[in-house]
């Protein structure tokens, strides 16, 4: 049964955690639905706000854009609309089309890497998988400055990223076919070593002891490569949740920042009241995100807290209960619960480009839908 409010969604909290979102977007051919290697024309091509809220990325095929630090949904849904737009256009202007999705669709013929130190020192230290076809992802950052904390939280985290991945899968397609996964782009990261669950931690100096050590190992070139699901940001402040799947629309993207805001924000009240982190086996947690990456939301996801499969939406409503409170807190309890309604209806991003793929046999109509998707809003 899904959760119900028995509150009004109108009780005021002024402590309210902040929030910031990275999203990263493929350029395509408009014709072929190919890779595009034009990432140097569109950031040069951005004017205004959009031009510093800009990054380079691992390929010439993609960029990111970030948002400046929010403290409520209507602001942070307003900036990611203007990022998208203004990145739309200036895709425009290089001759490609801006998409959400989470990876290459068709082909990427052009893999080579942007000319910067690090992407070289990269390319050489992982070889061929450097050099995978482009994946996009969201990153949420939520607000929480003491890094003793961020790591308690993570530790908590590892129970229900598997679920916030799977509301963000938007990647089933893979050299023109469709995949079985709902995010090829989670079976593609595998291959990376420094990516996946996050490893429990008894203290933020055993994590950084731990960092160290992979450093010295050759895992990891420095603490940036840290891309666990959930990290302490090593460039902000921050609890950085970069398990999903970049999504097409952008109401599915801050339905996923509004939860991950608030589950962190249960967490850290759990953390201080010495609810202690369930004991979790890494196989199962790795197990359960295979499982997220494969179904999605249209089949079972795995309950790492009493164990076994169940329904997925079955997940998602045990989700909202445990965080109803913090949403109410903050505010974004109506805006959730209409967006889940409208994400249990229509589907996840992997499901509706499915749909369209069915309906109409025609690649290019489900990269015109994405296209359109991504500015739309």
């Amino acid at each position: 049964m899904a959760y119900r409010p028995t509150v009004v969604d109108t009780v005021p909290d002024l402590a309210t955690l902040t929030l910031g979102v990275e999203e990263e977007f493929l350029l395509l051919d408009p014709d072929t639905g190919r890779n595009l290697p034009v990432a140097d024309q569109v950031l040069a091509a951005l004017r205004g706000p959009a031009r510093d809220q800009s990054r380079q990325e691992f390929r010439h095929s993609m960029v990111e854009m970030v948002t400046p630090v929010c403290a409520d949904l209507g602001e942070l849904r307003a900036q990611m609309v203007a990022l998208r737009r203004s990145a739309a256009d200036a895709a425009t202007v290089a001759g490609a089309r801006l998409v959400a999705v989470g990876a290459t669709p068709v082909a990427e013929p052009h893999r080579t890497v942007p000319d910067e130190p690090r992407y070289h020192a990269m390319s050489r230290r992982y070889g061929p998988v450097a050099h995978d076809p482009a994946v996009c992802g969201c990153h949420v950052h939520v607000g929480l400055p003491d890094r003793e904390l961020a790591v308690q939280v993570c530790n908590h985290l590892r129970v229900w990223l598997p679920v916030v991945q799977a509301i963000t899968t938007n990647s089933p397609l893979h050299d023109g076919r469709d995949t079985g996964h709902a995010s090829w782009r989670s079976m593609q990261l595998e291959r990376w070593p420094s990516i996946g669950p996050t490893p429990y931690f008894d203290s933020a100096a055993d994590y950084d002891r731990t960092v160290d050590e992979l450093i010295a190992a050759g895992i990891m070139l420095d603490a940036a490569m840290v891309y666990w699901y959930a990290r302490p940001s090593s460039a902000y402040p921050t609890v950085e949740v970069r398990v999903g799947d970049v999504c097409s629309d952008v109401d599915d993207a801050v339905l996923v920042a509004a939860l991950v805001r608030s589950l962190v924000a249960t967490l850290v009240d759990d953390v201080r009241a010495g609810v202690t982190a369930p004991p979790v086996r890494d196989c199962l947690v790795a197990a359960a995100h295979w499982r997220a990456a494969h179904d999605g939301l249209d089949g079972e996801l795995i309950d790492l807290r009493a164990g076994g499969a169940r329904p997925a939406w079955s997940l998602v409503d045990d989700l909202m209960a445990v965080i109803a409170p913090a949403l109410l807190r903050h505010g974004d309890l109506g805006y959730v619960l209409a967006q889940l309604a409208r994400l249990r209806r229509d589907g996840t991003g992997a499901t509706r480009q499915r749909r369209v793929l069915e309906r109409t046999g025609d690649l290019r109509a489900v990269i015109d839908d994405l296209a359109a998707r991504t500015t739309a809003g």
